[in-house]
């Protein structure tokens, strides 16, 4: 009757056995129908003697119920793909018999249903016609057509006597709300899995239109207890899916059921670490028992968030789910579960804890990571670089391998268990199943699967170092944060230790455990700061670190004592503990930017990438990735993330700085290609919110569609920017002033381009958590202040050819093009040229510009008398310092474009003295000079903006670059 070709000779007996009983229960009706079947589908004959032999589960119930088990191969269903959709289409039919169904009756026919899903589902898996993907989709499938039929069904049942939950605030009917956790709620149910729950409501009330009036409460209640039964309860026709509803708030002691003000009240209050890990797959899996219930889902959804994910890099992660699995090794040790596929080291747990500890730790600043499925998340942390380049192929083949061993032990008997069997013949069986030679080549594959599995879960969760070795080395070192020494006591312990500052150390150490963030700190986190402290010490003595560098990192500690998570990042991360030591020992700056926002400690992981600066097209690519984690619709999402990545990216900048890796003009163009990838960004973000608001602005036939520009003037102009520049712009744009945006809400398109000016500085200034993105000044636009937010280039050409002064041609100097449309940006190029290359009169611009230079001078350069100003100089107002250079280079443009225009070219300072140079109106020794005396005082100003303080030095530094500066400005200026 079936092929034993492909059948290993040790089960043609079975095999045998299994037609032989077939034969005898079947009638000669079915036995007739399954031939026909064999005959028309070939392939059937060995992929029923295949299943027969692999589960007893599927053979079996072809023998209990042999006509229901023909009728399933008649069905086609086994040899095609379901939707969730078309398996509740097939339930509805089931349940749709012409008769009103009572309880028993609906219980009998949704077993029977389980009944032939899950023989359809094991005979695709172990045939190999469906992926394992498909094979827990459909197992997920099963679970929530279930669900939500037994909730449909109890719901209506249940009215007549109690009538309809009324929602006290809103006076609707309220849905019940089904979270499905664990494996449910990912989408990832193996074949013989139990199901989490946890039912919820959203509003309290009481019934309304029954035979009797009871709460809410006891209305749901009623209802998850007769949804249970129906799932759990095992009859003669089974059961359905056991029901665990352990992970509810307060575990088997709580309510049933809770609306939403109380499960969010228990989150935020009691919520354990154990119940974030298990948040992370928590899904809605029905909640449509009545109209409202997907908006009600929703709602629940978004009021969970935040207790799952945090807004920062919570690396306490890794200690909860360090704690977590050393729990499941007791109890894996405890019931000699080795050879468990689940919870054995290299199983599936550990694949999905090295997925998880990442959700738990970025998840709250990257939606990505909420992602429930295991194998769509592995390729994503590659990609961002949390895994190494190779391993999201090499898990995900590990987890493919396991989950079809855990199908292959679970379908078998229909049984939840995951351990491997122990019967040769068992053994063989599985092997077989999985495609296997025999048990000896099975297990060579699982091995190496589950020790590349546990090497890559070691890196992630392990701790960094062995425990027996920290009471030895680490001994001394807590001796000296933990005991009780006075302040001589501790001096003398410090000096032992080799500190040359012990009176400073000691005295920071005190103060810290005086300060008042530490006395307020919880139990769990002053644990985690004795911890760290014993590390902190020893890494500042090994560096060498003064007890400045320690007060400075102390000061960020106190900062952080009630976000405890950055302490286990620095005790988990040595190499990021050390960096923070040096960073903030080589610049104050940095040691307040961190201090500041925490959240950039994150940076400090990966040393390479620290040090390390992108050029422009690579930040545009970075703030792509890092921006496509935020939905476009959140601005407040939008502008947290900008400021981020501006700080981090400035970090990175400072770092290189302090480091020496990076010279002065590097470190300019770096940080002023970071505020153009922002504020092209920008432009983007809010012209797309403008558009969809009114539409795009209007234009008359046949003209070219409208554009904006943002000019940047000054530092930002010159590509000049340093740490904590405000940058100085422009806002231009070329339509028709006259006509109207195309959208419903239409606007006339002056009015669109200055509320989109508006918004664009609105993202850049306003104050929020992480603080501003830049501070802008916007008063260098025609008429200043008192001038439109945004002009016409035709206005703006009328204003710089009829009204403006000399020092705003002087500003145009430096003014180019940052971001924008770029037809509008070429055009405003040859008006700036044509402008700057305006015949002058030289006795005239001469005055102009110094006149401008001693009202500067006079009001921004060193004060007091004359011995207190030699005594000092202002690298920037003084004579002979940055804006006489500036000057000297503005007048050379403006009084020589006319008959050189090439000079009228670049914005910045350097280039602009080298065509000087070549079109021959400055010597190459003046060129040198003013180029040699600017780097050298923005240099110093930039090492001085990380020490926090001004830009200042003794008046005998630069003597020597002075000199040169104010001998060229008087040959050129004469004054």
């Amino acid at each position: 009757m079936l092929p034993l070709d492909h059948i290993p000779q040790l089960f043609h007996p079975d095999l045998q056995q299994q037609i032989d009983l077939w034969q005898g229960r079947a009638s000669d009706e079915q036995q007739s129908r399954l031939q026909r079947c064999l005959q028309a589908c070939p392939e059937l004959k060995q992929q029923l003697a295949r299943v027969w032999v692999a589960s007893d589960f599927v053979a079996k119930g072809a023998l209990q119920q042999s006509a229901a088990f023909v009728d399933l191969l008649e069905s086609g269903l086994l040899g095609k793909s379901l939707t969730q959709a078309q398996m509740a289409e097939l339930l509805d039919a089931r349940l749709s018999t012409g008769d009103d169904l009572d309880e028993a009756g609906f219980d009998r026919a949704l077993r029977q249903f389980r009944r032939d899903m899950m023989q359809r589902i094991v005979w695709r898996d172990f045939c190999r016609l469906g992926s394992m993907q498909e094979t827990v989709a459909d197992t997920t499938h099963l679970a929530e057509v279930t669900i939500q039929a037994a909730i449909r069904f109890h719901y209506a049942l249940l009215q007549p006597r109690w009538g309809l939950p009324i929602g006290k605030s809103d006076g609707k009917p309220q849905p019940m709300v089904v979270l499905g956790m664990g494996k449910l709620g990912g989408g990832e149910l193996n074949v013989s899995s139990d199901i989490d729950l946890i039912f919820t409501y959203p509003q309290s009330g009481n019934t309304e239109g029954g035979r009797k009036s009871v709460s809410n409460q006891e209305f749901f209640v009623k209802l998850g207890q007769k949804v249970i039964n129906s799932l759990d309860n095992v009859t003669v026709d089974g059961f359905v899916f056991r029901v665990d509803m352990r992970l509810r708030p307060y575990g088997q002691s709580g309510a049933l059921v809770l609306n939403f003000d109380s499960m969010e009240e228990y989150y935020q209050t009691q919520g354990r670490e154990w119940e974030r890990y298990a948040m992370i797959k928590a899904r809605v899996v029905s909640a449509n028992a009545c109209e409202g219930g997907a908006v009600a889902g929703e709602q629940l959804m978004t009021m969970l968030a935040p207790f799952t994910y945090r807004k920062y890099l919570d690396y306490s992660a890794i200690e909860s789910m360090r704690s977590m699995k050393a729990m499941i090794n007791r109890e894996v040790k405890r019931k000699g579960k080795q050879g468990d596929v689940k919870l054995g080291a290299g199983g599936i747990r550990e694949i999905e804890f090295v997925v998880q500890v990442f959700q738990l730790i970025r998840g709250g600043r990257d939606a990505r990571l909420r992602e429930r499925q295991v194998l769509m998340l592995l390729p994503l942390l590659e990609s961002e670089g949390y895994l190494p380049e190779g391993a999201a192929e090499k898990l995900s083949s590990a987890y493919i391998f396991l989950r079809n061993a855990e199908h292959a032990i679970q379908g078998y008997q229909d049984k939840q268990t995951q351990s491997l069997p122990v019967d040769e013949k068992d053994q063989l069986r599985m092997a077989w199943t999985m495609g296997c030679a025999d048990w000896s080549d099975f297990v060579a594959e699982m091995d190496g699967h589950r020790e590349f599995v546990n090497s890559h879960f070691q890196s992630v969760i392990s701790d960094p170092e062995d425990e027996q070795q920290q009471v030895s080395e680490w001994a001394e070192w807590e001796a000296l944060w933990l005991d009780d020494l006075d302040r001589e006591g501790l001096c003398q312990a410090l000096e032992q230790q080799g500190f040359a500052e012990s009176e400073g150390i000691a005295k920071v150490i005190g103060d810290l455990k005086k300060s008042r963030a530490l006395t307020y700190m919880q139990a769990e986190g002053r644990e985690r700061l004795d911890g760290l402290m014993p590390r902190l010490l020893k890494a500042v003595q090994a560096s060498a670190g003064s007890a400045e560098t320690l007060r400075r990192v102390t000061h960020l500690i106190e900062g952080v004592c009630r976000r405890t998570a950055y302490l286990v990042l620095l005790m988990e991360n040595p190499g990021a503990l050390q960096q923070l030591i040096r960073l903030c020992g080589a610049s104050p700056w940095i040691a307040e930017q961190l201090s500041r926002h925490p959240a950039l400690l994150d940076e400090l992981l990966d040393q390479r990438a620290l040090y390390r600066v992108p050029d422009k097209a690579e930040l545009r690519d970075q703030l792509r990735q890092h921006m496509l984690r935020i939905e476009l619709g959140d601005l407040e999402g939008q502008m947290e993330g900008l400021r981020y990545f501006r700080m981090s990216r400035a970090l990175h900048v400072a770092a290189c700085e302090v480091s020496g890796a990076l010279p002065l003009m590097k470190v300019s163009d770096s940080l002023t290609w970071i505020a153009e990838v922002i504020l092209e960004h920008v432009l983007d973000l809010v012209w797309s919110q403008m558009v969809s608001r009114h539409g795009e602005p209007g234009v008359k036939e046949g003209e070219p569609a409208p554009e904006f520009i943002v000019l940047g003037y000054g530092k930002m102009g010159g590509i000049e920017l340093g740490h904590g520049s405000d940058l100085d712009l422009v806002f231009v744009h070329n339509a028709d002033s006259k006509s109207y945006t195309r959208g419903e809400k239409s606007i006339d398109n002056q009015s669109f381009f200055i509320r989109l000016g508006q918004k664009i500085i609105h993202v850049l200034n306003t104050q929020t958590l992480s603080g501003q993105l830049y501070e802008v000044d916007m008063r260098l636009r025609p008429s200043g202040n008192s001038g439109l937010l945004v002009s016409s280039l035709s206005a703006f050409e009328k204003y710089q050819r009829e009204e403006a002064w000399t020092w705003e041609h002087q500003a145009l100097v430096r003014a180019r093009v940052v971001a924008g449309g770029e037809n509008l940006a070429r055009e405003f190029s040859r008006l700036r040229q044509g402008i700057l290359c305006q015949s002058r009169n030289r006795g005239q611009l001469v005055a102009d510009v110094v006149s401008m230079r001693e009202k500067m001078r006079e009001h921004l350069g060193s004060k007091g008398t004359e011995t207190q100003k030699a005594g000092q100089f202002h690298l920037k107002q003084d004579a002979g310092g940055i804006v006489d250079i500036e000057f000297l280079v503005q007048y050379a443009v403006l009084s020589r474009a006319a008959e050189n225009p090439k000079v009228a070219f670049w914005s910045d300072n350097i280039r602009i003295l080298g065509d000087l140079v070549a079109e021959g109106l400055m010597s190459e020794a003046q060129s040198e000079a003013l180029i040699s005396a600017y780097k050298a005082y923005r240099s110093a100003g930039h090492r001085l903006a990380l020490q926090n303080r001004p830009g200042v030095v003794g008046g005998d530094e630069f003597a020597a670059e002075r000199a040169a500066v104010k001998a060229i400005w008087q040959e050129w200026l004469g004054s």
